[in-house]
């Protein structure tokens, strides 16, 4: 998903409801009891992932390491979305559920009040070009990355960890 729809999921509620209505219609986002291990589950997952990327970092394989990343982030987000009562097979569905369910718009002075209570647009937007990442680092040829650009995507995912985990302990 680009930036632009991604922008219109977030201003359009409507547009969220439907097409959360259309996965749940289609069975690719189900309704689920909240089984604190399975949550537990995806959380660690994502750590364990987290411990692949040093790996795969310190050993020079960026490509694997931005792709270790993605999953991070996607086991990060299983959690988030397993924790509100659903289950996704699709990286569309688990966004609509993570907006409709954390992103909340709200003034400056709330940000500062409630800064790690919600997610923002900047981590909405850093699961999205994580995907884009991962497909161009699994998929096309190559295998030579900017190690700078790689370390701030390492960097970025831990936070993201860190901040589910948060959320998920409120």
């Amino acid at each position: 998903m680009d930036e632009k729809k991604l922008n219109e999921l977030i201003k359009n509620r409507n547009l969220i409801e439907k097409r959360i209505s259309f996965y749940l219609k289609k069975k690719i986002l189900t309704g689920q009891p909240i089984i604190k291990s399975e949550i537990a589950g995806h959380l660690e997952k994502a750590k364990h992932n987290l411990e692949f990327v040093n790996s795969s970092f310190k050993n020079g394989f960026l490509d694997w390491t931005i792709t270790g990343c993605y999953y991070a982030v996607y086991h990060a987000v299983l959690s988030l979305i397993l924790f509100k009562g659903y289950s996704s097979k699709n990286h569309d569905a688990s966004l609509c559920i993570l907006i409709k369910e954390y992103y909340k718009e709200i003034s400056l002075e709330e940000v500062e009040l409630i800064n790690n209570l919600f997610l923002n647009y900047n981590d909405l937007l850093f699961y999205v070009k994580s995907k884009e990442q991962r497909e161009i680092a699994s998929y096309s040829g190559r295998i030579i990355f900017d190690k700078e650009n790689v370390k701030g995507v390492i960097s970025r995912t831990i936070d993201f960890v860190n901040k589910c985990e948060g959320l998920l302990e409120k």
